[in-house]
């Protein structure tokens, strides 16, 4: 039997992927929304963590 039939016998199964898409956008949009109103300061400190301050130095050259 294949796994689609057993998706058919549950009753209200239609919900989930409406309900999974919606979280999906919403954390989509709640993501992108942060993105563009974040402080760039911050952003920019976070871009160089990685980074020792003689690894910046040295690719600054």
């Amino acid at each position: 039997m294949k796994f689609i039939h057993y998706l058919e016998t549950i009753t209200g199964v239609g919900i989930y992927p409406l309900t999974s898409l919606l979280i999906f956008f919403l954390f989509f949009s709640a993501l992108s929304l942060w993105v563009f109103k974040a402080d760039k300061g911050y952003i920019n400190a976070m871009k160089q963590i990685p980074f020792t301050a003689e690894e910046t130095e040295t690719n600054q050259l």
